[in-house]
């Protein structure tokens, strides 16, 4: 069951992920006095409140705590939560309308929203140390069945990457360590993981002096994990899916099979246009 889990939420995560790319996502947010990160870090943290920016660091983990807190500022001191969560979820109608045209009338539309939206609500009391799943899982769900299947794999993410900072703070690895053992699994370049959560190259250099040290990489120019570390990185995925595997094991591997089936052609033309890179993953 926890390679469908995996599976279906992999599928499932460029419907969700399209709205960090969108550019009516953008538009919104600008329109708020929202630029530059303050907001991807407003939209996705909104549903917790005007939380302090310490509160939205410990939730994210991996990005430039600097950033963070200059990009907090920044949004709440222009706007409140409850007009950035409006503003992301018209983008998301936007998008999905505009990406998918006649698909979100259909009734492959209806059938995907109804099977995501029992395996999130399965979980939705399961909060036990997820806050970001937590804070998500209190809003009202969308009416149409296009937003009640984003609002689903929202959940869903959130409800993984909980359970997955848990594996990385178990592990003892600090954020930009984390990104630094997601870089030597091959996943990911280095230097997108590092430029994108705004970690310098001297942070990133102690960062691998660090676990060079900890025997969790070896001394090889290119970032190699030794036979401890990618023992460790294993455990950590394992980790994550087994903390993950609930939603989907209550409705089954033949339902993840045809949730997959269902919202594959959705989740490729949103790639297609808005996040091409992930089609090579």
């Amino acid at each position: 069951m926890i390679e469908a889990a995996r599976r279906t939420w992999r599928i499932l995560e460029p419907y969700h992920g399209m709205i960090y790319f969108a550019p009516e996502a953008t538009a919104a947010y600008e329109k708020l006095g929202l630029t530059g990160r303050a907001g991807y870090f407003a939209s996705r943290s909104a549903a917790l409140g005007a939380v302090p920016a310490p509160v939205v660091v410990a939730t994210f983990h991996n990005f430039n705590p600097v950033l963070v807190r200059t990009s907090i500022s920044a949004a709440w001191s222009a706007t409140d939560p409850a007009a950035v969560l409006a503003a992301r979820h018209a983008a998301a109608d936007r998008t999905l309308r505009g990406v998918l045209g006649e698909a979100i009338g259909s009734p492959e539309m209806r059938r995907a929203a109804t099977l995501s939206r029992e395996a999130a609500e399965t979980v939705a009391e399961d909060v036990a140390g997820r806050p970001l799943f937590a804070a998500h899982a209190a809003l009202p769900w969308p009416a149409e069945p296009h937003l009640v299947l984003w609002h689903a794999q929202t959940l869903l993410r959130e409800y993984r990457g909980d359970a997955h900072i848990a594996a990385l703070l178990t592990a003892g690895l600090s954020g930009i360590e984390a990104l630094v053992t997601h870089a030597a699994s091959g996943a990911v370049p280095a230097e997108t993981l590092r430029t994108s959560r705004a970690w310098s190259e001297e942070d990133w250099a102690r960062a691998v002096a660090g676990l060079r040290a900890r025997d969790w990489l070896t001394d090889d120019a290119d970032l190699t994990f030794t036979p401890a570390g990618a023992a460790r990185r294993a455990e950590i995925e394992k980790a994550t899916d087994q903390n993950s595997v609930t939603p989907y094991a209550h409705i089954g591997e033949s339902a993840c099979a045809e949730l997959q089936a269902l919202v594959r052609p959705y989740s490729r033309a949103l790639a297609e246009e808005l996040m091409p890179w992930m089609l090579a993953r």
